[in-house]
C-alpha cells in the first residue's frame, strides 16, 4: 500500500468523524478509533507502517482542528468551513497537517498534489479546483 492509499483511509475516517460529532471527549476517543479501525478494514493489505501513517493523520489532523480551521478561514474569505463539501474539507485539513503540523513535514507541492489528486478522486468535478486554490492561496499567506 501507497501513502496515497494511507491517505484514502484517512480522508474516509475524517470524514466520518466530520459527520458524526461526539458529545463527550471519551466518545471522542471511541469515535476516532472506530473510524480508523473501519476505514483500515475497507482498506486493501496495508503495511503497519502505513496503518501507523493513517493513525499519524487522522489523529493529528483532529488533534490540530482548530489551527488547522483558522488557516482555513484565513485563505477562504468568500467561503465558511461549515459551507464547504465535507470531501474538500477533509482533504485541505488533512493537507494543512501534513505541511505545517506534522513531525514529517510534507513540502507543500506535494501535499497539495495528494490533495488535489484525492479530490478527483472523491469530490466533485469542482472539488480538484476548489482545494488547490484554498491550499495555494494559504501557502501565499504563509510565505
Amino acid at each position: 500500500m501507497s501513502r496515497r492509499q494511507a491517505r484514502e483511509a484517512a480522508l474516509q475516517a475524517l470524514f466520518q468523524l466530520d459527520l458524526n460529532q461526539a458529545e463527550t471527549e471519551e466518545q471522542q476517543g471511541m469515535y476516532e478509533t472506530l473510524a480508523i479501525d473501519t476505514a483500515l478494514s475497507e482498506a486493501e493489505k496495508m503495511s503497519a507502517h502505513d496503518r501507523s501513517y493513517v493513525q499519524t493523520l487522522v489523529q493529528g489532523t483532529r488533534a490540530n482542528l482548530a489551527a488547522i480551521d483558522a488557516l482555513i478561514s484565513e485563505s477562504s474569505k468568500d467561503w465558511k468551513i461549515e459551507r464547504m463539501a465535507a470531501v474538500d474539507r477533509n482533504l485541505v485539513r488533512m493537507a494543512i497537517f501534513e505541511i505545517k503540523f506534522s513531525e514529517e513535514k510534507l513540502t507543500p507541492n506535494i501535499a497539495i498534489n495528494e490533495a488535489v489528486e484525492l479530490a478527483k478522486k472523491y469530490g466533485t468535478d469542482d472539488s480538484s479546483r476548489y482545494v488547490n486554490g484554498i491550499l495555494g492561496a494559504m501557502m501565499k499567506i504563509a510565505h
